[in-house]
């Protein structure tokens, strides 16, 4: 069986030591492409050192939200800078985030529209973060949903109507390390989740999965999220390692 990252930050400091091991772990379990979401100005060249190094890690291009400040144009056109020099995997991750502050609200969502608009013109994909944003985030992208405009919501942890805008809008739900937390919700809403419209994700080195949940998550943790998944769709590893891989490549257009 093999398994693919959707969502992973293996170019940060967190991983300096270890990064050819962690690798290693990472294709023992069945890891064969690991799709990698830039920050902002400060990862890009770590980003892109990782990737030219290791052909099945994949690089995406965005500004994530929590680096959204005053000077945040500077930011985005660096962003559309590297958009314009070449191909991505993605746009992303770009998104929302009340969590941590609000002061920047409304320069997160002109930098999210500027970044779904890229998309919509590079025919790329988004990988969306909205921490305690879904329901904005969706208004937000619900003017912009042609049929046509796909990518996945990062890090699901919303309920089933939220995950039905989602897919409404031709997107998709990327699952990690908190479908194995007791309370996480995502036993009520997986169930009701069709099988088509998930995919697989670490976020690592954040959000490890039961049994490592509070230490540094990698991608070899994938099998872990993925026997839950099957756990609560009642499912085999055959059946979502089948699946899930045939819509990563779908929404990202590789063969």
């Amino acid at each position: 069986m093999t398994w693919i990252d959707t969502h992973a930050h293996i170019y940060l400091p967190e991983f300096d030591n270890d990064r050819e091991g962690m690798l290693a772990r990472s294709r023992d379990a069945g890891l064969t492409t690991i799709y990698m979401p830039n920050i902002d100005h400060t990862s890009i060249d770590a980003l892109m050192e990782v990737e030219s190094k290791h052909k099945n890690c994949v690089a995406m291009m965005g500004l994530h939200p929590c680096s959204v400040k005053k000077d945040f144009e500077k930011e985005l056109y660096q962003i559309e800078s590297w958009l314009n020099k070449r191909t991505f995997a993605a746009i992303g991750e770009i998104g929302t985030d009340l969590y941590w502050d609000k002061t920047f609200w409304p320069q997160q969502q002109e930098a999210f529209n500027i970044q779904v608009q890229w998309a919509k013109k590079l025919n790329l994909p988004l990988v969306i973060h909205c921490r305690e944003s879904i329901d904005e985030t969706i208004a937000l992208l619900q003017p912009y949903a042609d049929g046509k405009l796909t990518g996945i919501f990062h890090c699901f942890s919303g309920n089933v109507s939220q995950a039905e805008k989602m897919i409404a809008m031709n997107f998709y739900l990327g699952i990690g390390g908190v479908a194995t937390f007791k309370n996480g919700g995502l036993d009520k809403v997986l169930p009701a989740i069709d099988l088509g419209r998930i995919v697989l994700e670490t976020d690592s080195p954040y959000l490890a999965p039961v049994p490592h949940r509070g230490k540094r998550n990698e991608p070899s943790y994938v099998p872990l999220i993925a026997q839950k998944i099957c756990e609560l769709k009642k499912i085999s590893l055959e059946e979502l390692s089948t699946a899930t891989n045939a819509t990563v490549k779908r929404i990202f257009g590789t063969k």
